[in-house]
């Protein structure tokens, strides 16, 4: 899902972007001619101390060298910030970064801490791009694969240390990620704040349609648990103008562990009351199992059409157990009908009926599991794992 950054190429470096990112990361403008260029320093630099010269605009003779030098000199600079300069340069984008609080950033840098903090950020993202596909308390494995394309091109930038991350969203494509991130982030925050002052958890249902889910309170929760806080802030890519209805440099977002109670109950709300679905399924059988060689059996099905998941699991009586048996060796897909069970993160059809095998073309037949590449779909091991 995520991937190294590219390295900026100085002839299609916007000056003004680089200006501003220089400036979003606390480096310092200190004189320079007017209208032609403009050094920057470091954080904490004295402001006689080196820095990078920085055009003003691609009119600006030699920019494409300026420009060069400078991103030499970010690329060689010890400033933690510069490598997410850099990766911000390489790549529009909207920068997304979490930041545990001061006790964790006074403290060494824990291999651990990196992990979980980055496992966190990444089920986040994933939740934001879930609800910005289909608002829902509680997603399980719909749109999980639609949604994992959606943020595949994220970058996650280095941090100055293990309490730091930096995600970089490509804008204007991946902008409805990072707004309905933000929408949820605030739709939660004011959610447990009521939680923390009445106790009611109704505004968690109501935020439902702000992007609040199941899997968001869960990568909250991850994110916060044995900290003493962490703070989410997003900024926009300085190459776009910022989405209508959004402030130009959104407030930050807090959490502490003593958010998780209220988070943690709001999990299992969302999970608890989303209703199963009632789906008729177009799906290839991929595998097959029972305990005796008649009767009824479980089935594995690649969705192709009916459900926003890509596998479920059924159990069949022993007539449509037969059925099914026979599509796959025939190389067509079934059609069926059932409830697609939330409990079971929608991996899971229960009720199944009318089980038939459905025509197909050619071409379509080409694109289905062939029965000699699955040998062992008659498996009598195969259980629920």
């Amino acid at each position: 899902m995520y991937r190294q950054p590219p390295e900026p190429d100085p002839a299609h470096t916007d000056p003004a972007v680089l200006g501003a990112l220089l400036a979003r990361h606390g480096w310092r403008r200190h004189g320079g001619s007017t209208g032609r260029y403009a050094r920057f320093t470091p954080p904490g630099d004295a402001p006689g101390g080196a820095g990078v010269l920085v055009p003003a605009d691609r009119a600006f003779p030699d920019c494409t060298a300026l420009l060069a030098e400078a991103l030499g000199a970010l690329a060689r600079s010890p400033e933690p910030s510069a490598p997410l300069v850099l990766t911000a340069v390489a790549v529009p984008s909207d920068e997304v970064s979490w930041e545990y609080g001061a006790e964790r950033r006074a403290g060494p840098a824990r291999w651990a801490d990196a992990e979980r903090l980055s496992a966190a950020a990444r089920a986040m993202l994933l939740a934001g791009a879930l609800a910005a596909r289909r608002p829902a308390g509680f997603h399980g494995a719909r749109l999980r694969p639609h949604a994992a394309r959606d943020v595949e091109q994220t970058l996650l930038g280095p941090g100055a240390h293990a309490a730091r991350l930096t995600a970089f969203v490509p804008a204007p494509e991946s902008r409805a990620v990072t707004t309905t991130l933000l929408r949820a982030l605030r739709a939660t925050r004011e959610a447990v704040d009521r939680h923390h002052t009445t106790g009611a958890m109704d505004a968690f249902d109501h935020a439902v349609g702000l992007g609040v889910c199941h899997e968001l309170a869960e990568a909250l929760t991850a994110l916060v648990r044995g900290t003493d806080g962490v703070r989410i802030a997003l900024a926009w890519a300085p190459a776009y103008p910022p989405p209508e209805g959004f402030a130009a440099a959104p407030e930050p977002v807090e959490f502490t562990p003593g958010d998780i109670p209220a988070l943690q109950r709001a999990a299992v709300r969302y999970r608890s009351r989303e209703p199963s679905l009632p789906v008729r399924l177009t799906a290839a059988v991929t595998r097959l199992s029972r305990t005796a060689a008649t009767g009824p059996g479980r089935v594995r099905l690649r969705v192709l059409a009916g459900a926003d998941v890509t596998e479920v699991r059924t159990s069949l009586g022993e007539e449509a157990y037969r059925v099914a048996g026979q599509a796959h060796l025939a190389g067509v897909p079934v059609r069926l009908s059932g409830m697609l069970e939330s409990r079971g993160g929608f991996r899971r059809l229960t009720g199944a009926s009318g089980v038939r095998p459905v025509p197909v073309t050619d071409a379509e037949a080409e694109r289905l599991p062939k029965a000699h590449e699955h040998l062992d779909f008659f498996d009598e091991a195969y259980g629920d794992g």
